[in-house]
């Protein structure tokens, strides 16, 4: 078959791959038979492995791709950065190692592309480590259950769906209705309550003004020296669109391996999948659903099973991870949602109806769902919040039913009550994540029935009024409470007095 690939080569090429099998002979060295479109297709490198870096000597200088396809004949491999510079006939020479990128704390606060060179105008970054692009997730004995929590501060998921240290959960939904805010205010909460988490946040394809105003306003939050941003803009390459979410990974297992905690944002997957097609189609695998090529299961499933809590004795560090998949017109049934649904330990789902109804965050109680961080939940939100999914799911459904009918009895009446002020309480603006106390005292006042008198379009301010006064004469019982473990009678009876007496000033 190799014969049938050069008999179709030109008469130069021929004399060079010939002048390569006396010579230096195509185990470690290899000519370009054709190039285009990012992807450079290689006769010889016999020795080459799956991911490996090449070099490609051009007239320019040496141009690194990593390949991709390895075939009887040929390698193709994708270029990390522009193929303006390589031409057929170029040398390539295998570099001995597999894609890596720099790793370590000299990342923190940086903006640095997939290949950690740095776009925030600073200086090279010096690290002493570098971290392999692909790796084999930790196995199954590595593990350890989730069992800490990863306070959000978003009252309706740290009560309703909570997410623990070591999980993955998926954040999905239509564009524009607020699934990058529920990342940042994420990222925001770690460093307000001083938790240590390392946040990575992987841009992919994302607009570079988007990603300047999300740096603007991580500095303004004091949030950036904990944080490294992966960036990619659309006019990226293919492959650096690819490698972004690996090479983030890498940052993150780094702090996870140390016996540290770090957080995955991947902005989005949707856009990973597609530059992945890009490659494939180029690539000429075969598409299958919707175009995808076969193995984009697998593409998402080796990046998301890195993110683990270890044990005890790798350190109990943990990576978790927070993948944003797109959806069209609510559509979770596509191919790539149904794919990282199946992957991921639960979803939050962005409603697109909730969110212009102004049920921010439009989070929908019936479609999200949190599998394993019920075990870490923290204990004080616990303690008051477990009628609170059930109660609004059950509103949601009696509300679209009562609309069609006014004579209902009284308890209809009173589950569409409670339902209208657990909707508004739960409604929260971005950049303002809450702590554990701040969410317990709002949650129990209106569960227990202390915030009834209020009028519905008056709980938020109700509740600011319940959290000063808290904070004004019991502050030593609030940061208490703080610390999360499971509240008092004494507490909750002084919490729900509070609310009955700060009620009186919001009545209809």
């Amino acid at each position: 078959m190799a014969d049938i690939a050069v008999t179709e080569l030109s008469k130069e090429l021929r004399d060079a791959i010939a002048g390569l099998e006396t010579s230096s002979g195509l185990e470690t060295t290899g000519i370009v038979t054709r190039v285009g479109d990012g992807v450079a297709w290689i006769h010889g490198l016999r020795a080459a492995g799956y991911s490996e870096v090449l070099q490609i000597e051009t007239e320019k200088g040496v141009v690194e791709a990593f390949a991709l396809n390895l075939m009887e004949d040929e390698i193709g491999a994708v270029l990390l950065g522009s193929d303006e510079a390589v031409a057929a006939g170029n040398t390539v020479r295998l570099k001995g190692t597999i894609l890596e990128v720099p790793v370590g704390p000299e990342l923190l606060g940086r903006v640095v592309n997939p290949l950690g060179q740095p776009l925030d105008g600073g200086p090279a970054i010096k690290a002493k480590l570098t971290g392999a692009v692909e790796r084999e997730a930790i196995g199954v004995l590595g593990r350890k259950h989730v069992h800490e929590p990863m306070m959000t501060g978003i009252m309706a998921i740290d009560a309703m769906f909570p997410i623990g240290r070591g999980q993955r959960e998926l954040i999905i939904g239509d564009r524009q209705t607020g699934k990058t805010a529920i990342a940042i205010d994420t990222m925001i909460n770690q460093a307000r309550q001083k938790t240590g988490v390392v946040n990575v946040y992987v841009a992919i394809g994302q607009k570079l003004s988007k990603i300047a105003r999300l740096v603007d306003r991580l500095k303004q939050e004091g949030v950036m020296e904990q944080t490294i941003i992966v960036a990619t803009g659309p006019s990226d390459p293919a492959s650096l669109l690819y490698l972004a979410p690996y090479a983030g990974t890498a940052m993150g297992e780094y702090f996870r391996d140390n016996k540290q905690h770090a957080l995955m944002i991947y902005d989005d997957l949707t856009k990973h999948a597609v530059a992945y097609r890009q490659m494939s189609l180029l690539l000429r695998r075969p598409p299958g659903r919707e175009a995808f090529p076969g193995d984009v299961f697998y593409l998402h499933s080796r990046l998301l099973e890195r993110s683990a809590k270890l044990t005890d004795e790798l350190g109990a560090g943990s990576l978790t991870a927070l993948p944003i998949i797109e959806t069209q017109a609510g559509d979770i049934s596509a191919y790539i949602p149904t794919n990282v649904i199946s992957i991921t330990d639960g979803q939050i789902f962005m409603e697109t109806d909730l969110f212009y109804q102004g049920i921010r965050p439009a989070i929908s109680a019936g479609l999200s769902v949190s599998r394993v961080g019920g075990d870490a939940q923290t204990k004080a939100v616990k303690s008051v919040s477990s009628h609170l999914k059930l109660g609004l799911s059950q509103f949601r459904e009696l509300a679209s039913f009562a609309q069609f009918g006014s004579d209902l009895d009284a308890e209809t009446k009173a589950q569409i009550d409670r339902g209208q002020r657990l909707t508004e309480l739960l409604k929260q603006p971005q950049y303002q994540p809450m702590s554990v106390w701040e969410q317990v005292s709002s949650i129990h006042a209106v569960d227990s029935n202390a915030f009834d008198a209020v009028a519905v379009r008056r709980i938020k301010e109700a509740q600011e009024a319940l959290l000063t006064r808290l904070w004004t004469d019991h502050k030593d019982d609030m940061k208490a409470l703080n610390k999360g473990d499971k509240p008092t009678e004494q507490l909750l009876k002084l919490i729900e007095k509070t609310a009955k007496s700060v009620a009186k000033g919001f009545e209809e």
